[in-house]
């Protein structure tokens, strides 16, 4: 099979919905398939085509990391898709701006002779929870989830939010996944000297919403119970501010920022903790979340968007959104008790295996292709 996908950001990329999209079509070329991943030229320097792992990429400029970014992105790539698509048995949209450079393949193959090539959608992110409650992107919004023959989505809250954008007659959410053998807990540690201190790590970009300025504020109560260090992964607009915060808090001596890593660095690094910690103010579902749970880590997160769909008291907390006393509470409890610690870990990793598995995840995709491919050909 042949699948064209389409996503705005691409590896070396580093976030969640690269690191599902990437592994997803991996495994799809590791099984067989031929997938074509068009995405943006999102840095200075990254070449117009490339293979990585099997994968066909091509890159199409991009002008910046904004909305006006994202349109001037999706028309710049609409003929570059229309031109894959003609070797193309399946189109998926990876985010609602790629839906829109489909279309025009879409109506040219709904001509007589001429196969029609279904499209998926998957709606991922915080950005399309945002903008589904603005008037001025409704009804864009309600265009690109009605032109799809089949949607996805990767949480509840997401689903819900597009349904009631268009009532979708095939839709489910399709939750995200780990790579489990990448993922699991192993000897490898930071290369850092580690002080005699409980670590904990926050797999957190540094934006507004992914709140770690709420953990940051909840340092200093953390510490006076535990002695604690922390290591933040990932960089973003608000690292100035937050080393700031952390100074005038006085706790800039026990938090790491240690800005993006590589997602291969991923394990080792969450492996060196005791916990992850999720702080998030918006999030649509955290993959971030279910890569340190397949460490084994119990994981301390925001009550909000669909962690709590991921996250219980079984393999971790939930605590209050932008509350540094219940976030501070929440982790102390958690690291205070060792048994239980060792307990939630060791459930974090089950649960993972169990519901949230890269065969799961990649079966079930094929599953929908195939429905699509018979009902389109039939």
């Amino acid at each position: 099979m042949n699948i064209l996908m389409q996503c705005m950001y691409f590896p070396p990329e580093v976030g969640g919905l690269e690191s599902h999209v990437f592994t997803l079509c991996r495994e799809l070329v590791r099984r067989g398939h031929r997938v074509t991943m068009l995405t943006s030229r999102s840095r200075p320097g990254l070449p117009g085509r490339d293979v990585i792992d099997g994968i066909d990429v091509r890159r199409v400029w991009i002008p910046s990391r904004t909305p006006i970014g994202w349109i001037a992105h999706s028309i710049a790539t609409t003929p570059v898709h229309y031109r894959l698509a003609a070797a193309a048995d399946v189109l998926h949209a990876q985010d609602f701006a790629a839906g829109p450079p489909a279309w025009p393949a879409r109506w040219r193959y709904r001509r007589p002779r001429r196969p029609r090539r279904p499209l998926v959608l998957t709606v991922h992110t915080s950005h399309f929870l945002v903008r589904a409650r603005r008037p001025l992107w409704r009804p864009i919004l309600r265009r690109i989830v009605a032109s799809a023959d089949y949607l996805l989505a990767t949480s509840r809250e997401l689903l819900d939010t597009a349904l009631a954008l268009y009532p979708h007659r095939r839709a489910e959410v399709l939750l995200n996944a780990v790579d489990t053998e990448a993922f699991r807990r192993t000897a490898a540690t930071l290369p850092l000297p580690r002080p005699p201190r409980r670590r904990v790590i926050v797999p957190r970009r540094l934006f507004t919403k992914n709140g770690v300025e709420y953990f940051v504020r909840a340092l200093p109560r953390i510490a006076a119970a535990v002695d604690i260090e922390a290591i933040v992964v990932g960089d973003g607009p608000e690292r100035d501010r937050l080393d700031r915060l952390a100074t005038e808090l006085g706790v800039d001596d026990r938090l790491r920022f240690l800005g993006a890593k590589p997602h291969a660095e991923m394990p080792g690094i969450l492996s060196s903790g005791e916990i992850a910690i999720i702080p998030s103010l918006m999030e649509a579902s955290s993959v971030a979340a279910l890569e340190a749970m397949a460490c084994g880590l119990p994981v301390a997160a925001s009550r909000v968007g669909g962690l709590p769909e991921i996250i219980d008291e079984s393999v971790g907390t939930l605590f209050e959104p932008g509350n540094p006393d219940a976030l501070a509470e929440a982790v102390v409890q958690i690291l205070s008790d060792p048994e239980g610690l060792a307990r939630k870990g060791d459930a974090a990793r089950r649960r993972v295996l169990d519901r949230f598995s890269l065969t799961r995840m990649v079966d079930r995709h094929l599953e929908i292709y195939h429905d699509l491919l018979g009902a389109t050909r039939g």
